[in-house]
């Protein structure tokens, strides 16, 4: 049985990764609206009146989502390759990735809430 391992250097571990990400932007809609929600609610971080340390929370919880949709999506790509027909543990395991999505959204937003809560010493 031959494995599917390339042999690796940096230069080659960045290409696949750069390459990994030009298919998800190609290919996955969720993902181009992970990356728009990155850069609108990016410049939304760095404009509002306050400090460099809360701007930069903002900024760095903004890459859990796109992390997550980057997992999901290749949860979704390896059930498909192991199956095309309708499965209840296909169903299961791209479901799974949906919720981990929708938990890094989750975390997200109370980093956002608390943050500006702390940011315009409300608490």
């Amino acid at each position: 049985m031959k494995l599917n391992k390339p042999k690796h250097n940096l230069f080659r571990n960045g290409r696949y990764a750069l390459e990994g990400f030009v298919d998800i932007v190609k290919t996955e809609t969720s993902f181009k609206w992970q990356l728009l929600m990155l850069f609108g609610f990016g410049v939304v971080a760095w404009i509002l009146p306050i400090e460099f340390i809360y701007s930069a929370i903002l900024f760095v919880s903004l890459f859990i989502p796109v992390a997550a949709e980057v997992a999901n999506s290749a949860i979704e790509r390896v059930v498909d390759l192991v199956t095309q027909d309708y499965h209840i543990l296909a169903k299961k395991a791209k479901d799974v990735g949906a919720t981990l999505v929708l938990l890094s959204l989750i975390v997200m937003s109370i980093i956002w809430v608390f943050v500006l809560l702390i940011a315009y010493k409300i608490v």
